[in-house]
């Protein structure tokens, strides 16, 4: 209670990022975003899922600069199910990777590791399916690891760098922090925390949900 009133969400957010700033470089939280499950595909792949000469096609971007998705669109299968309409994101890359949460990965058999993208070590395998084809995607499948993207001037406001492992304090409904998360620098980055769908309804992600970064 305050003055005898019951504080409101925003008065209750306002007090936990001013009191989170006595221990934190900046006070300025990060803006978070959920990731869904999507596919990203060599240039082999697209043309051996869509047609030689096939390319990804742009639908909308993505926050993090230079990244869309595309109007493409795949089947996962299994031996165990299949989950249709999954996301292909561009541009296209030199390894086909998936990245699932953890319940999909349970709902198709998949064993698959919490790796940071672009890590493939010990990646699950799933077949992907077009309306003409099928592709083996031996050894693509994982579980992102949360991170934060991060441009050079971001990473020296928040006293951070490249490939720490820092603590995230998540100002949502339910709010609750985050242990281990990746810092990603890159002039080529937009500044954002990405988490995928497990951890965002966990944590009762909103829109325009935020995190400020903890010892």
């Amino acid at each position: 209670m305050i003055n005898g009133e019951a504080m409101n969400e925003n008065e209750i957010r306002k007090i936990v990022e001013r009191v989170l700033s006595d221990y934190t470089g900046s006070s300025t939280p990060i803006p978070i975003e959920s990731s869904a499950r999507h596919v990203h595909l060599t240039t082999q792949a697209v043309e051996q899922l869509f047609g030689k000469g096939a390319r990804l096609t742009k639908k909308r971007d993505l926050s993090q600069p230079g990244e869309f998705l595309s109007e493409q669109r795949l089947k996962l299968v299994t031996a165990k199910g299949e989950i249709a309409n999954v996301a292909v994101l561009g541009p296209e890359r030199k390894a086909v990777q998936v990245e699932l949460s953890m319940t999909d990965c349970r709902a198709l058999g998949i064993k698959a590791p919490v790796n940071l993208s672009g890590d493939l070590t010990g990646a699950g395998s799933v077949y992907l399916v077009s309306e003409n084809a099928v592709y083996d995607a031996v050894n693509s499948v994982i579980v992102a690891q949360n991170h934060i993207h991060m441009t050079p001037s971001d990473a020296e406001k928040y006293g951070v760098k490249d490939a720490q492992s820092v603590r995230v304090a998540v100002n949502t409904k339910r709010p609750l922090t985050f242990d281990n998360v990746i810092i990603r620098v890159s002039e080529k980055f937009a500044l954002a925390m990405h988490i995928d769908f497990d951890e965002a309804n966990a944590c009762c992600l909103e829109k325009d949900s935020t995190g400020t970064i903890i010892p």
